[in-house]
């Protein structure tokens, strides 16, 4: 069976050794709502820049305040660990990472790079527009990068590699709505970080065969399900602490986790507008959700697809979106009487603070009065 996270630890090396087996050039992205699918038909490896704590001694200077993950993706970015991309992107979202962005380039000024504006009101009558123009420019700005046209023969092969990618990872996905599943929610989580930094045809043909294996996997012990809510997520050290204590994630609401893969493009003849559409109509973050607050109610329906007991709510320090949203998310999960546990974290996760925490949250949920979700079920 296929170490996924053992790609995630190694991504650095993965694509190092596949700019040279394929003689094609690595860009690095800092929002999911990067069109992937742009880049990839342009030739490129698009590649997640994940954040790695290491000894900081260089992102102050540039970052004071800010969260630690993106503070962590500049040390890593001034350190050199990055220096195999050949470009580097990023979209309107979160501004600490667009804080990144631009320190990383006054640092490296001559990185080809570029920056893309997708609207935060992305229902908004010009939106599907201009998302479609910014991502046309960019499309024009990776041929400039790699020295020819990005056809739409090239736009459609992409737009099929990321498509079955994403079918591929729901399938595996929908695994974790059975009572007791095959799969964990670590073992979820690092499947969708190493898809997030591995070339996808690679990546499908290594889904295929491990749904095959899980197919042979004998179900899980019956335990408490938890719904995982929140900030961006770059490893699986919570999954992993959940687990210690016998319990579950079995669905996540993160940015780069579900919402990474929820959606399809819908092909049709414009295949630019096609690929704005898919990332317009994708499950998204709060500054995208700031006019219908359309979030709140995808959370409760996760809780309900997958049949949840309790919900983790975990919030990057100084992730202001996050914090300026959870009132809405609290309120609906207080409504529905779903109970849950919020806290805040940096890039790294205090093992004991954190186990002590859970564990008092956990006992508390066993304790829970009937609920839809099923607090009332007796476990082995």
């Amino acid at each position: 069976m296929y170490d996924f996270m053992s790609a995630v630890r190694n991504r650095h090396d993965y694509a190092r050794s596949w700019k040279e087996k394929t003689g094609r050039r690595v860009i690095g992205w800092l929002e999911p709502y990067f069109p992937e699918e742009i880049a990839y038909a342009a030739g490129f490896l698009p590649v997640r820049l994940l954040p790695e704590h290491e000894a900081d001694a260089l992102s102050e200077k540039w970052m004071y305040a800010a969260c630690y993950p993106a503070r962590d993706i500049l040390n890593q970015l001034l350190l050199g660990r990055y220096d195999y991309i050949d470009a580097v992107a990023a979209v309107e979202g979160c501004q600490w990472l667009y804080h990144a962005f631009e320190a990383y380039l006054r640092n490296a000024p001559d990185k080809p790079n570029h920056y893309i504006f997708l609207p935060d009101y992305t229902n908004a009558p010009t939106s599907k527009d201009v998302t479609r123009s910014e991502f046309d420019i960019f499309r024009r700005k990776c041929e400039e990068w790699g020295g020819r046209p990005v056809t739409d023969g090239d736009l459609d092969e992409a737009i099929a590699v990321y498509n079955k990618n994403r079918l591929l990872l729901r399938q595996i996905y929908e695994l974790r709505r059975y009572q007791r599943p095959v799969i964990s929610g670590s073992e979820m989580m690092s499947i969708i970080l190493a898809d997030q930094v591995m070339d996808k045809a690679e990546m499908n043909q290594l889904l295929e065969a491990y749904l095959e294996e899980l197919q042979m996997r004998e179900p899980r012990k019956d335990c408490l399900r938890l719904l995982l809510v929140g900030s961006e997520t770059f490893d699986t050290s919570l999954e992993e602490a959940v687990e210690s204590l016998g319990a579950d994630i079995v669905a996540d609401e993160l940015d780069t986790g579900s919402g990474y893969i929820w959606n399809n493009v819908i092909p049709q003849k414009d295949r630019i507008m096609a690929i704005a559409l898919r990332y317009l109509d994708r499950p998204h973050n709060p500054i995208k959700d700031n006019n219908w607050r359309r979030r709140p109610q995808h959370i409760f329906e996760l809780s309900e697809d997958y049949a949840v007991d309790g919900v983790i709510i975990q919030k990057q320090i100084y992730c202001h979106l996050h914090g300026t949203d959870n009132y809405a998310v609290w309120k609906l999960l207080r409504e529905r009487n779903i109970p849950f546990l919020y806290f805040d974290r940096d890039t790294t996760l205090p093992p004991e603070d954190t186990a002590l925490r859970l564990q008092s949250f956990l006992s508390y949920v066993k304790q829970g009065a009937t609920h839809i979700s099923g607090w009332h079920r007796k476990l082995d």
